[in-house]
Parts: structure tokens; sequence; C-alpha cells
């Protein structure tokens, strides 16, 4: 649903539209019924002069270089930029003698100083800046944090240990076309070699594909969630130590979390502290469970006894694609645009 508080609904650019985040932005702002004279879309040279079905409407596929044009002509308020990071940089650059702001699903400026890192349920005051450009977190850190947040804030948490067991989809379209080809060979008896991962995705779980820094042994998918998470939590000392890795699953990510708390704490504290909108309890959860839903979904919550009460489990999976970017990017929108909504009140009562 639609942010009650917003009096008008906002002109969106999509930059990546027909990719799966942004695919997943549109269908989010289907289900709100976002009026479609109000989005623009805009794609890879492959993809301009088609039409993407909206609401009954075709809407066209424009090239990046009209963004700014479109930018101003068409005042948008809010581009969602769903691509990579070279062209996250270069809509930036197009926009910057604008008034349009960017909330950008790319690492392009996760760990720019200047460009507030925000998880709406944990660090939605950053918003009130005004910040023309808002980066959105990894889906990985995103997932993780969200889950947290409410244990650090009433207990605290001293260390983070966590295993990802992370869909293919979070490498895109190639990669889940990828995993359903190689299936289907195998069942066959084929085999189709890798083009996307460096080892085969079907019936297999491997370390995740990103590059692996030599000087620490961590992969970048690894190193994303420690510098991330730091950043968002605001302590640059902040203890964690992730493995992330590939299964063969289509879509939403799984964690299983080891958390060293600051005070003794019981099952009940925590399912008392998790019972908040925007997580789901659960006995029994798998990626399905979590896949095309908005909530966290967290379960088989331990407490380790020998550890004082201090040391407690959790397993919980979440839908990547839509939680853990394309809604995360909205949920950003709509707090910007609440608080300039709320602006132009307290400027009207002034008056």
């Amino acid at each position: 649903m639609p942010n009650q508080n917003i009096p008008h609904p906002p002109t969106i650019a999509i930059v990546g539209v027909t990719g799966l985040v942004g695919a997943q932005a549109m269908q989010i702002l289907a289900e709100r019924h976002h009026p479609s004279a109000r989005i623009h879309c805009f794609g890879s040279p492959r993809s301009v002069g088609n039409h993407i079905n909206y609401q009954g409407t075709q809407l066209p596929i424009k090239p990046l270089d009209q963004l700014a044009t479109d930018a101003i002509k068409c005042s948008i308020d809010y581009a969602l930029l769903c691509a990579d990071a070279p062209t996250a940089v270069n809509a930036r650059d197009l926009l910057s003698h604008t008034q349009t702001t960017i909330i950008d699903n790319s690492s392009a400026f996760r760990l720019d100083p200047d460009v507030p890192l925000v998880i709406p349920e944990i660090n939605a005051h950053l918003l009130a800046l005004c910040p023309r450009v808002v980066a959105n977190p990894n889906c990985s850190t995103i997932m993780l944090l969200a889950a947290l947040a409410p244990i650090r804030q009433a207990i605290g948490i001293a260390s983070i240990q966590l295993t990802t067991y992370q869909a293919v989809s979070g490498a895109g379209k190639a990669a889940l076309a990828e995993l359903r080809d190689q299936t289907q060979a195998y069942l066959d008896g084929q085999a189709i070699p890798p083009s996307v991962f460096p080892t085969p995705c079907a019936f297999n779980v491997f370390e995740h594909e990103s590059p692996i820094d030599p000087a620490t042994g961590f992969n970048g998918e690894e190193t994303k969630i420690i510098q991330e998470s730091r950043r968002i939590c605001n302590d640059p000392n902040l203890q964690i130590f992730p493995t992330c890795v590939r299964v063969p699953v289509e879509r939403a990510h799984t964690q299983s979390i080891v958390i060293e708390l600051d005070a003794p704490t019981t099952v009940a504290q925590l399912c008392s502290l998790l019972d908040r909108p925007g997580i789901k309890l659960s006995d029994s959860l798998t990626p399905r469970d979590a896949a095309n839903q908005n909530d966290i979904h967290i379960g088989r919550i331990r407490i380790d006894p020998a550890s004082n009460h201090r040391r407690a489990a959790l397993w919980i999976c979440a839908d990547q694609i839509r939680k853990g970017a394309a809604l995360n990017a909205i949920q950003i929108m709509d707090a910007l645009q609440s608080d300039k909504a709320s602006r132009a009140q307290t400027s009207q009562a002034v008056v």
C-alpha cells in the first residue's frame, strides 16, 4: 500500500526497467496503483523502443541519454536506478543539474561518505537532510540488519557470524536462465557449461562468485556486508564475520546467523522484540515461503545455554529482489516524500 501521508504521487523514473529489480519496482508500483502518467521507463540500448505493459498502459522504454531532458521537462521527482554501477554513475552525472533525487540500487555510492546508505527501518533519519543521492545497501546487508535491528537496539550485539545461502537470481536474469537450463540438461543426462557462474549451479553449492581479496581472504560479497553493516550501524569496529555461498534456488536468500549479545536473553524475549511490522516469525521457513513477500521471515531462534544465555542463533529468509532491492528503494522514496510533505505543511502553517 502507498504511504498514506503522501498527498500526491511523485513522478518517477525507473532506470533499468527490464531487469529483475526494475521489473519488481514496476510491480510494486502497480500494486499501489501508482498512475502510469507519473512513471518514465529507461533501459539499455537493446530494449529502447520496446514497451512495458503497466496496468494496461504501454509505457515506452527510452534511452538513458534522454533522462536529464525528461527530468526537467516532466518534473521527475525520483530516479530509481536499477542497473549496474557504471550506469548509476552515468545517470548521476546526467541528473546533476536537475532537481531529481536519485535512489540507487547498485554498489556505486554505498561507501561514499557524502551519500547516505539507508535501510528505512534503521536510519531513515538520514533522509531528513534532503540528500540528492541515496544508496540502497546490498540485499544481504538489508535482510541481516533489518532482522537484527530490534535486538541490537534493545539488548546490544557484540558480534555477528553468518552464512548466506544466496539464490542465483541475485546475479540477474542470465543467472536464473542458467540454473533452469542446467537443471533440465542434468535431468536429461546432459551437461551445459557455465557462463554466468564459474561452476555449474544446478544441483550444486559453491562460494559466492565475487572475486576474493588476497589481503583479507573475503570475497566481494562478504566485504560488502562487512563494510556496509559497519557504516549503517555507525560502528567501524563492529565484529561481523560472513561466509557467502550460492545455492540452486531461484529466488529469496537465506541466512544462518549467530549473534553474541551484550546481555543474557531468552527465546521469548527475542520473539517479543521481533514481533513488529516487516518481520514474520515462523517455526518452519524456506526461501519459497519468503519469495515475492515483503516481510523478512525469521525462525529457528535458539539460545546457547553454555554462553550464559548471551549467544543466539536465527534462521532468516527474505526475497532479495523485492525487500532486498526494489521495496527498500521505494520505502526510501516514501520517507523522502513524507518529509517533503511535512516540510510543506510546516511552511504553510508558518505563513
